[in-house]
């Protein structure tokens, strides 16, 4: 049988369709899939010819010119090309591999194209692909299959920042054990990469004649206890309302955030309350190395006061050197890199709460750090006082 396109159907063909339903015994649904018909219409057909209609249906319908046929072809050619074009793009990276893998990506994308298109791009048989649908998975494919789902729960558990080596800890203690290796190849084969990272610019004002302290710290960031040696700075988000500051103090030790403060002014004020938060916290001892950039906010009388009444030594980076706080700086690169950078603010308020739910749910107690073995700054911290105390 012939029919005309786009939904034009000759009287013969409306015939012939309804006979293969009426003499076949072959249900309505199965028949219009075979003549590549929407079923609502065979449905018509067949409820009119049992009515003795069937001659009316269509009637006012102008039969297309051969015009009008050759342009519906090339129309339907172009597509068909298109479509190939588009699944030359989607299977580049698959040409060289076996059938088997060709026929997993044509069932990827089976939702999206037809099965006979992806076929003949491929060069592989439809025939063949059905059967390997029907064929059991192996033991390999099947554990393949789970740790697939494993490495894309982890992926978006841990907010799409890790690679492979902290996916395998985090994997790890949910009690999945697999190689780097694997990992690597499956991440690559879901398409799953970390966020990316953007730059950003410092906000350090040094153009001031106050008095700067020494740089005890010297790029010492190996601690081997809490509470001897704070890095601090200060770093900007943006907002609809304008630019939200954020002052924060991070334990050289585990990585910790100890102090933070928001607020729309960067001033000293900002700072102050980020100490306080963070004694307050900590209660440190006498003698902890304070460090900071040479921004007028830590250089100011009142910060350094403050420094003096908790018994704290002051160090300072020298000048426009951002390496002598490179772990504060790594801190702010994260932060932007894993929440700041894909997210829009459109308030100081929703910002203050998204960027509070990072550092105390996120960085403070679930971000795995390589240098810590791979264990959050909460769980290193656990681990410390726990060997202090069977010492």
């Amino acid at each position: 049988m012939e029919r005309t396109p786009k939904g034009i159907y000759t009287p013969e063909f409306r015939a012939e369709a309804v006979k293969l339903v009426e003499t076949t015994g072959m249900s309505v649904a199965r028949a219009a899939k075979q003549l590549s018909l929407p079923k609502s219409s065979l449905d018509n057909w067949v409820r009119a010819a049992r009515e003795g209609k069937l001659a009316e249906v269509g009637k006012g319908q102008r039969l297309p010119s051969e015009l009008e046929l050759e342009l519906a072809r090339t129309r339907k050619e172009l597509a068909e090309v298109k479509m190939e074009r588009d699944l030359l793009k989607k299977f580049c990276d698959v040409f060289r591999e076996g059938v088997a893998v060709k026929y997993g990506r044509i069932h990827e994308l089976r939702q999206a194209h037809p099965v006979a298109a992806m076929c003949r791009v491929l060069d592989v048989s439809e025939s063949g692909y059905h059967a390997w649908r029907k064929r059991p998975l192996s033991p390999r494919a099947t554990e393949n299959a789970r740790l697939a789902v494993e490495i894309k729960a982890a992926h978006e558990r841990t907010r799409q920042t890790y690679g492979p080596e902290r996916l395998q800890a985090d994997l790890a203690d949910n009690g999945i054990q697999v190689g780097i290796h694997r990992i690597r190849r499956i991440r690559k084969e879901l398409g799953l990469r970390c966020r990316q990272k953007r730059k950003f610019k410092a906000t350090t004002d040094s153009s001031h004649r106050l008095p700067v302290a020494s740089n005890l710290l010297d790029r010492q960031f190996a601690v081997t206890a809490p509470n001897k040696a704070w890095v601090t700075d200060i770093t900007y988000i943006a907002t609809d309302e304008g630019w939200l500051y954020l002052a924060g103090i991070k334990d050289l030790f585990n990585g910790e955030l100890v102090g933070y403060a928001l607020d729309a002014r960067m001033t000293q004020q900002l700072v102050m309350q980020a100490l306080f938060r963070a004694v307050a916290s900590k209660r440190p001892g006498k003698g902890l190395i304070h460090h900071s950039d040479r921004g007028s906010q830590y250089c100011s009388h009142a910060y350094q006061q403050l420094l003096r009444q908790f018994g704290m030594q002051p160090s300072m980076s020298r000048k426009g050197n951002c390496w002598d706080n490179a772990p504060m700086e790594s801190c702010w690169g994260s932060l932007k890199t894993e929440l700041v950078h894909h997210c829009h603010f459109a308030t100081r308020e929703q910002a203050t709460s998204e960027i509070t739910e990072y550092i105390e749910i996120f960085y403070n107690r679930t971000r795995k750090q390589a240098r810590l073995g791979h264990l959050s700054p909460a769980a290193f911290s656990q681990q410390y006082y726990a060997k202090q105390m069977a010492a």
